[in-house]
């Protein structure tokens, strides 16, 4: 500062001039000279340094240093250097008008603050891209965590923008923030609980983004698309987004499919209603057609045996071959309770694709089987009749 303030006063002399024009030219001066250095700096942050930087970055194979040293945060920071710069020359302009020193000053300060404040918003948004394709509970937990921050950084600059332009120290206004503490906590009443309930949805790994979630209460049934400090954005199958609080979703129950979708196969649980007037014991003719049509051989059908057991017994040997299920894993056909309406036949298995078309497909191709073959055991489904119009 002393070698531009030496080169300005050379240059008003040489040029020859007195009086009061000498203080004015001066600041002039000093004033171009603080601008066209600021200026520089800034340019020279982003033509150079920026370039500089995503080249090394390039190279590299991690990823933290893409998002950390990206062109947003580089950006953000290159905002404030050309505000520093006027920040260490302010001491040489204006020095003999203090009023208009002093309100720079606080201006530039309050400049920096601000700009400071939005590099940590930056910063904070791009920690959140780490690790972004994946569901682990420890990226939900940052991702809510930095929704605190953000918050944090927003508030500390406010107090600090107040300080400087009231002359105080920031120190002493965060020492007065105790005895409003109270009101505080009334204020982020919920955002306070939408963190708390965010840290046990993820710290108990309930939920993830990407997850299909249920919550009949709400009308939810669809995937996580977003989870942040206080909502959970969620598209339903139909294409609508509906958003839910993490305390809803801590309070009230909901179901959550990513055991299904990760697990070997997806569950059917499918009852059928059949007439109690069809359940009777294989006679001859019966046995015949069953074994004409393959179901069985003719010494398997004992004397006696009723056509509701051995329609189970094949459906349980149908489906441990079938190649869309899964027999590994629980198979049964099994009587339910009966009821006025026919006695209910549970199909119980599960579908190895469990993608939703054609799981869907797969188990209209089973159930449509099942519903074929039923009157070649000589059962019938009940189906209540409809008295006809007088």
């Amino acid at each position: 500062m002393k070698t531009i303030e030496i080169y300005v006063e050379e240059f008003i002399s040489l040029c020859g001039l007195s009086g009061t024009s000498v203080t004015v030219t001066r600041h002039i001066l000093l004033v171009l000279v603080a601008v066209l250095l600021s200026a520089a700096a800034g340019i020279a942050c982003r033509k150079l340094i920026m370039p500089l930087v995503h080249k090394l970055t390039e190279h590299t194979r991690t990823r933290w240093d893409d998002v950390l040293l990206g062109k947003p945060i580089l950006m953000a920071a290159s905002r404030i250097v050309p505000a520093i710069v006027i920040w260490v020359l302010l001491p040489m302009v204006f020095t003999e008008i203090p009023v208009v020193h002093e309100i720079l000053k606080r201006l530039t300060a309050v400049y920096i603050t601000v700009m400071s404040m939005k590099l940590a918003i930056v910063i904070i948004d791009s920690l959140k891209q780490i690790g972004n394709d994946r569901r682990s509970a420890t990226h939900q937990y940052l991702h809510s965590f930095c929704g605190v921050l953000k918050i944090i950084a927003i508030f500390i600059a406010v107090i600090v923008v107040i300080a400087v332009v009231i002359n105080k120290n920031p120190a002493t206004l965060f020492a007065g923030l105790g005895a409003t503490s109270a009101i505080m906590m009334l204020v982020f009443k919920d955002t306070i609980s939408g963190l708390v309930a965010g840290i046990r949805l993820t710290s108990n790994d309930m939920l993830h983004k990407g997850d299909w979630i249920t919550v009949p209460k709400a009308g939810i049934d669809g995937n996580v698309e977003d989870i942040t400090l206080t909502t959970v954005k969620v598209r339903n199958f139909d294409n609508t987004i509906m958003t839910v609080t993490p305390q809803t979703l801590v309070d009230d129950s909901f179901q959550n499919w990513i055991g299904m979708q990760q697990g070997p196969g997806r569950r059917v649980n499918r009852k059928v209603y059949y007439d109690f007037r069809s359940i009777r014991a294989v006679d001859e003719t019966l046995k015949a057609q069953m074994v004409e049509k393959g179901y069985f051989k003719a010494n398997d059908i004992k004397p006696g045996t009723v056509n509701l057991t051995l329609f189970r017994q094949y459906v349980e040997k149908y489906l441990a071959v079938h190649k869309d299920v899964n027999a590994d894993m629980t198979l049964m056909v099994r009587q339910l309770g009966p009821t006025n309406t026919g006695l209910p036949v549970e199909f119980y298995f599960f579908l190895k694709d469990k993608e939703w078309v054609t799981y869907e497909h797969n188990l209209a191709a089973i159930m449509e089987h099942l519903y074929a073959i039923t009157p070649d055991f000589g059962l019938a489904i009940y189906q209540q009749q409809i008295a006809p119009e007088v």
